[in-house]
């Protein structure tokens, strides 16, 4: 899991680098995921053009990626800026290109068992 979580960094610094900061990216292991991992993004250039974004990750993941841990990801989420749950993650746990580790919480209305944030941050603070 860490050599995942280093390439999930070095594309979260790349991705921002190329398109801009993210607000949100983390990976969550949702209560009653069978050990698969949903990455959630929120982002101001992801707003509005959800499918390319989607679409140039999910390339980025791939390109990246070993077979074995392409098979731990579930899913990419979009979180939009917008959500009304954000801000209160983001004044919680604050990290830019890191490592934050959280252990059955409850995100977004989810029971999640681990939760990893690599940036979480407001885009006040930009």
């Amino acid at each position: 899991m860490k050599e995942l979580l280093e390439k999930l960094k070095k594309i979260e610094k790349e991705t921002s680098a190329e398109k801009g900061n993210y607000d949100l990216f983390a990976l969550f292991l949702r209560e009653e995921s069978p050990g698969k991992w949903d990455i959630l993004v929120a982002a101001g250039w992801i707003n509005g053009n959800n499918e390319e974004a989607l679409k140039y990750l999910a390339l980025k993941f791939q390109h990246s990626f070993t077979q074995n841990e392409f098979l731990k990801i579930s899913r990419i989420v979009i979180i939009e800026e917008n959500n009304p749950e954000l801000p209160a993650i983001q004044q919680d746990i604050n990290i830019e290109h890191g490592i934050s580790e959280i252990k059955d919480a409850t995100f977004f209305g989810l029971d999640i068992k681990h939760a990893i944030f690599i940036t979480s941050r407001s885009n006040q603070a930009a």
